[in-house]
């Protein structure tokens, strides 16, 4: 429920991957040629949950602030409805956390805190039943709950709570793992899955024990979903972070038995529309439970754009129920591919990294039979194409194409797919005319004809074409190339800027056809000669799993500027960067500079906790690297030669086993050119 930097009672989350299974940037991931059978006990013969789970939980949105109460509630039942997400499939209406008073009565049965819920619990499970949805709510396996106020846990009071749980209408049962005495996982909550059969109401039963004792090898029979990891929170490098431990466990999946990576964080606002769809995305391909995080009262249209895309919301409910499974991850590049009922295969082409990459497979890679052609819907475009066996795109930075192929011989009367591709992600320095090569490439069985490109910028940029910009006709496999310069004007800041690259072409039948591909352009300045701190230096991006990157203070807590003194093994450092596990962290360095240098460590501020591993490279290679280092060792020395790269980047791991309290720190970090 909450993140592991405030959980008193919480243990490292360790083990989360099964061994060899790791999938980082730069480790393949071999295809999986058939399917893996379930090792698990059989699911639960209950007829619950037999896709995953969607609906709402307020916890990321409003935690145990007052907004959370009856009003609040009854008002995001009215949203289901008037939104359209009921009809999405949104079903779950969920409480977490503060619902009830801090003391049982005299009964020892739990009380609804009469402040926020002062009709009771039954009242707002029978207004979400009259709008034809279902009422969550939450307790922990423990003495007390999560919340450092200490509301009553379920330890000991199974069977009472499940009964008020089942008088009261409730549907569904999230069971958390604080305060849980070390009595034995499965234990508590093989107890409560009987206490919630005893009532005779269905109650889908989510276990929340964060991974700690691999659910996913045990609970198949317990609970209809169980959470795969620690709390996630509303930035790029904690989804990341969770993605990554959850892709593992796809054969433990199917209906009636979900692996949960944590509820959605879509509109939350940490992350951009791009990494949202991401998010979105890679949890349907996971199977996922969809459950919204964010606040609907407030939510964009662009939030409830990407909830209610009915299309990618199929993939995740798709009734075969099989959790995708990895094909490649090379330097950050997914290939993640869902099987389904019809025999189509879901993809999605994923780009962990901070520019846009190409990303490509075949329809037989993800397990697809030999065919002339295919069809290739794209599930965010909502339009369909010819394909003759190619799956790729280039990708935005943090971005995931998604789409749904399958053998079709009648797919020739849609329009060919082409693919937009970049030369490079291009590096510009104002007043400086950047060369950069843009390609349209026909990968479908019939020709894209009269195709033009175009290629624009902020407005105050100069783009021109250098080669042409039209084609009468590319055939399959054959390529518009155009060579373009782009310039910015003198004095723009550094930063990341959009471009977008718009291809229009007709099919063979006359159909007009236009695909864009946005992409940033990086304004970056040539580092100074001799050697500077890097907590001094502009960097091109970074992604942290907790918070932003802080400058020449500790990572802190979530919010910036919330850092202290760099400090590994009780010595203090005045420069350095200060991050949380998973992050990255890039610098423009122009093929001008020769060395990297830094102490590394975990940062003294979280105590016992922490473990994370350091890695330096340059451009694409890594050139050096640390160990797994933990709170209890002094800073460790790390050096790379960097010589002739173009772009330097720093990236700590979590050192393999989840993330927890992983502050890390790049101590008197220096880059010498």
């Amino acid at each position: 429920m909450r993140h592991p930097h405030t959980r008193t009672t919480r243990r490292r989350v360790v083990g989360v991957l099964a061994a060899g299974l790791l999938c980082t940037a730069g480790l393949a991931v071999p295809a999986v040629a058939t399917p893996v059978q379930d090792p698990a006990s059989p699911a639960l013969a209950d007829g619950q949950a037999l896709t995953p789970p969607m609906g709402f939980n307020n916890w990321n949105s409003t935690n145990c602030r007052a907004e959370f109460n009856e009003s609040m509630v009854e008002g995001i039942a009215d949203l289901f409805v008037a939104k359209g997400l009921k009809a999405a499939g949104y079903q779950y209406v969920n409480l977490d956390d503060c619902w009830a008073l801090p003391s049982r009565d005299a009964d020892g049965e739990l009380v609804p805190d009469p402040v926020r819920f002062p009709h009771g619990i039954k009242a707002v499970a029978d207004y979400v039943h009259s709008k034809g949805l279902k009422l969550g709510i939450y307790t922990s396996a423990g003495t007390k709950t999560c919340n450092d106020a200490g509301f009553p846990g379920a330890l000991g009071h199974e069977y009472s709570d499940a009964r008020q749980f089942a008088d009261w209408g409730v549907d569904y049962l999230k069971y958390d793992n604080c305060n849980n005495q070390g009595v034995d996982a499965k234990s508590r909550y093989t107890t409560m899955r009987d206490a919630l059969k005893a009532t005779g109401r269905p109650i889908v039963f989510s276990i929340c024990e964060w991974g700690e004792n691999k659910p996913w090898e045990w609970a198949s029979d317990v609970g209809h979903l169980w959470r795969t990891t620690g709390d996630i929170s509303d930035n790029w490098g904690s989804m990341l972070s969770i993605l990554k431990q959850n892709l593992p466990l796809a054969q433990y999946a199917g209906p009636g038995h979900w692996n949960d990576p944590d509820m959605l964080e879509v509109g939350n606002g940490g992350m951009t529309d791009t990494e949202y769809r991401s998010h979105f995305s890679m949890w349907s391909i996971m199977a996922a439970p969809l459950l919204i995080g964010s606040d609907l009262r407030k939510a964009t249209d662009a939030t409830f754009g990407i909830l209610d895309n009915k299309e990618v919301i199929a993939v995740d409910q798709d009734p075969l129920g099989k959790q995708g499974n990895v094909v490649t991850s090379e330097g950050g590049r997914w290939v993640v591919a869902k099987e389904m009922k019809d025999g189509s295969r879901t993809v999605a082409l994923f780009n962990e990294s901070g520019t846009a990459q190409r990303i490509a497979t075949t329809a037989t890679d993800v397990g697809l039979p030999n065919a002339r052609a295919y069809t290739l819907r794209d599930l965010w475009q909502h339009k369909s194409y010819n394909t003759a066996g190619t799956i790729s795109a280039t990708v935005p930075a943090h971005g995931t194409v998604l789409v749904r192929v399958f053998a079709d011989r009648q797919s020739v009367k849609n329009p060919p797919a082409v693919e937009l591709g970049l030369g490079s992600s291009p590096l510009v320095q104002a007043a400086t005319a950047t060369p950069l090569t843009t390609t349209v490439t026909d990968l479908g069985r019939t020709t894209a004809e009269h195709v033009s490109v175009t290629l624009t910028g902020p407005a105050s940029w100069k783009i021109r074409p250098k080669s042409s910009t039209t084609a009468k006709a590319v055939p399959t496999g054959r390529s518009l190339r155009t060579k373009w310069t782009v310039t910015a004007p003198p004095g723009t800041p550094t930063g990341s800027y959009d471009l977008a690259l718009k291809a229009s072409y007709r099919s063979p039948s006359g159909t007009r056809v236009t695909s864009t591909l946005p992409f940033t352009a990086s304004v970056v300045v040539a580092p100074p000669a001799g050697t500077s701190y890097l907590g001094d230096l502009p960097w091109m991006s970074t992604a942290n799993g907790w918070g932003p990157v802080e400058r020449n203070t500790s990572n802190g807590e979530s919010a910036a500027g919330d850092g202290n003194p760099i400090t590994l093994g009780g010595v203090v450092y005045a420069k350095g960067l200060g991050v949380h596990a998973e992050s990255e962290v890039e610098y423009y360095t122009g093929k001008s500079c020769e060395k990297v240098t830094a102490d590394v460590g975990v940062d003294d501020e979280k105590g016992a906790n922490g473990t994370v591993a350091f890695e330096i490279w340059a451009d694409g290679t890594k050139v050096a690297s640390t160990g797994v280092l933990t709170n209890a060792m002094p800073a460790q020395p790390i050096t790379a030669d960097v010589t002739g790269a173009q772009v330097v980047r720093l990236v700590v791991t979590d050192g393999g086993d989840g993330i927890d309290s992983d502050h890390a720190d790049w101590a008197d970090a220096q880059l010498t050119c």
